[in-house]
């Protein structure tokens, strides 16, 4: 059996950690995995600059920058301690860090970090604000070079992944998010795969049937769901379906680059990351 030996949870600061902290508890006593956790406790980046004002003002923004730091220290260790009280009851292998810095430091350091982790698991963007937690979760997404699991706000309890749905359109990413899935596809009970505007967009080499064929050899079955839909409608068809077929969780190919630290998305994964219902393993 596949299995995943050591995961990596970003716990978020400035949004609620339980539901990233449920699912990453829960992943890890399901693989028997080590789990580690990293939260962030951001300085403004204000206070990490001195307007010139001689030796008084670089003394009295030093001691800003220290409180900045202090407080930023209190908010990671308090976003930690929620981990800590249910790793300790889950009875798993585990450890956990704070780290005070500049956002996008932090934000680099993370994405850095994840790619030494079989998956690493985040808290679900929240479009409703320009947060220092959304950029740093998309950041880690960009740079981890391997799977995320992104947990949505509304996620509860244990993680199972007992149902999946396999976002397929033939493409690099698509294939590499498949790939990257496989200790869950293994565990699955039933297995989905979802293939919209194939004849748009798959390679005939790389469509949904020949992929179906290829797990089929590797003892995993799928029920083939293709459906045509208006790009602006490829995501809600996508929740949609995963609603019908009471999904646990989707696994897709995220499509987007990193420009000054910003995350830039096409639209599909854009308006996944925003309006996710279930968990959604992504693999850039």
């Amino acid at each position: 059996m596949i299995n995943i030996n050591d995961i990596l949870v970003y716990i978020p600061t400035e949004q609620p950690p339980q539901p990233v902290v449920d699912a990453a508890v829960s992943l890890a006593a399901r693989f028997d995995a080590h789990l580690d956790a990293i939260a962030v406790g951001y300085i403004p980046p204000s206070s990490a600059y001195v307007v010139d004002g001689g030796a008084g003002a670089a003394v009295a923004a030093s001691e800003i920058f220290e409180m900045e730091r202090q407080r930023a220290a209190q908010r990671s260790a308090a976003a930690l301690a929620i981990f800590e009280t249910e790793a300790r009851n889950a009875n798993i292998s585990h450890a956990s860090r704070s780290v005070e810095d500049l956002p996008g430091e932090a934000a680099s350091a993370l994405g850095a970090a994840a790619r030494l982790y079989g998956l690493t698991v985040v808290l679900q963007t929240d479009a409703t604000q320009d947060s220092y937690d959304t950029r740093t979760a998309t950041e880690i997404l960009l740079q981890a070079g391997g799977p995320v699991l992104f947990v949505p706000h509304i996620f509860r309890g244990t993680f199972r992944a007992n149902r999946i749905g396999i976002c397929w359109d033939g493409s690099r990413l698509a294939a590499g998010a498949f790939k990257d899935a496989r200790p869950f596809l293994s565990q699955a009970e039933a297995l989905v795969t979802i293939s919209i505007n194939e004849a748009q967009v798959a390679p005939t080499e790389a469509s949904a049937r020949k992929l179906t064929e290829h797990m089929a050899r590797a003892g995993l079955t799928t029920t083939l769901l293709e459906l045509t839909a208006e790009h602006s409608e490829i995501q809600p068809s996508i929740l949609s379906l995963a609603a019908d077929e009471s999904l646990d969780m989707l696994v897709m190919g995220a499509y987007g680059h990193s420009r000054l630290r910003e995350g830039i998305f096409g639209g599909v994964t854009r308006e996944m990351l925003r309006t996710m219902t279930i968990p959604t393993l992504l693999s850039h």
